[in-house]
């Protein structure tokens, strides 16, 4: 069995206790804000705490279920349409079972994102609900220490840490990208964010950069702007740049459907035709995208299929229907739809 499906036992405080050389109740101790030990005692058992992953339980002692009735789910943003409906959808499935979600927002930071998974270890969860944009390696260690099911969302991560389910964002952005090259597009650049390298859309530059290469096309018009998650004014804001950097663009592939409508609303206002002069993409297939004028081309995925499915699995785990030693794979697959805002050359058009 492989390493990423072995059992793993959960740190306890004797093991913290054994390792540091101390008592049980010096550990507990050390624990506490104020705590009485000694400083270094308390550094020795901090260090401890932290190379063995140990997570206190805040739960210990209670006298109710050891069943804590909760699923923990890490979001990245709370206003981002696609996640408020997947936990919707989420939190509807885990009703069926009696179980609650506590919800933690990481603000798309990594380190934030480590506190959370830690704040939330203390509480027991049932299960670990998490959307994919990289993990610190303390974070991962974690993770992979507990003995609840771990659900990453929205990718297809090459070294996953439990369950997954999601699509390959590399693989979808490369299907849109090929969708504008037999669309008669080959000058196309793509729009992302900043510091982006652990985030989805560093995966969605990096299929673009796929397939435009498989069509011997240049990969090399890439502009990154705007922190995760990239907006609306960060997209209009980017075309002047764009333009004057690439003025040969015949297409902007932007990572998402919001600086996609801001890039067209740009390009209106310079007085270029979309999608005569120049085509727009985004990814998501939000309301934005639908009724913007031209509507945009877009990826189109199902957030409401990717909770439904998380709350299922932990359904099926939970009542022993689904095998707790094998690590479920759920493909959620996106699909590339042109619109308005592209040429759409399969398509008849109306004579002048």
């Amino acid at each position: 069995m492989d390493e990423e499906n072995k059992s793993v036992t959960t740190v306890t405080m004797r093991d913290v206790a054994k390792a540091a050389g101390v008592s049980r109740m010096t550990v507990s101790r050390a624990l506490k804000k104020d705590s009485p030990v000694s400083k270094d005692t308390r550094e020795k058992i901090l260090r401890v705490v932290r190379e063995m992953n140990y997570v206190p339980d805040q739960m210990a002692g209670s006298l109710t279920t050891k069943k804590s009735g909760f699923v923990a789910v890490l979001v990245p943003s709370l206003n981002n349409l696609h996640f408020a409906e997947t936990i919707q959808a989420l939190t509807e499935e885990l009703e069926t079972c009696d179980l609650q979600i506590l919800l933690g927002h990481t603000d798309y930071s990594p380190d934030r994102e480590e506190e959370l998974v830690e704040a939330m270890l203390r509480r027991r969860p049932e299960a670990i609900v998490l959307s994919y944009d990289g993990h610190t390696e303390r974070t991962r260690d974690l993770l992979k220490g507990v003995n609840v099911p771990v659900i990453e969302l929205w990718e297809r991560p090459t070294a996953p840490i439990g369950h997954t389910i999601g699509f390959s964002n590399r693989a979808a952005a490369a299907e849109m990208t090929r969708a504008l090259i037999a669309d008669g597009y080959s000058n196309i650049a793509f729009l992302g964010e900043e510091a982006d390298d652990w985030t989805r859309g560093a995966q969605r530059r990096a299929g673009f950069r796929d397939a435009m290469l498989a069509a011997g096309l240049s990969d090399h018009r890439l502009l990154q702007t705007g922190k995760p998650p990239m907006s609306i004014e960060d997209g209009a804001a980017a075309v002047p740049l764009l333009l004057d950097r690439f003025p040969d663009t015949d297409a902007i592939f932007c990572v998402s459907d919001a600086p996609a409508f801001g890039v067209l609303a740009a390009l209106k206002m310079a007085g270029l035709s979309v999608p005569d002069d120049i085509g727009v993409a985004g990814f998501g297939n939000f309301e934005v995208s639908r009724f913007a004028t031209p509507t945009i081309s877009t990826v189109i995925v199902d957030p409401r299929r990717i909770g439904a499915e998380a709350g299922r699995l932990i359904s099926g785990l939970r009542a022993a229907t689904l095998p707790t030693d094998v690590m479920q794979r759920v493909d959620v697959t996106p699909v590339a739809e042109l619109r308005q805002s592209t040429k759409q050359m399969d398509k008849p058009k109306n004579p002048h």
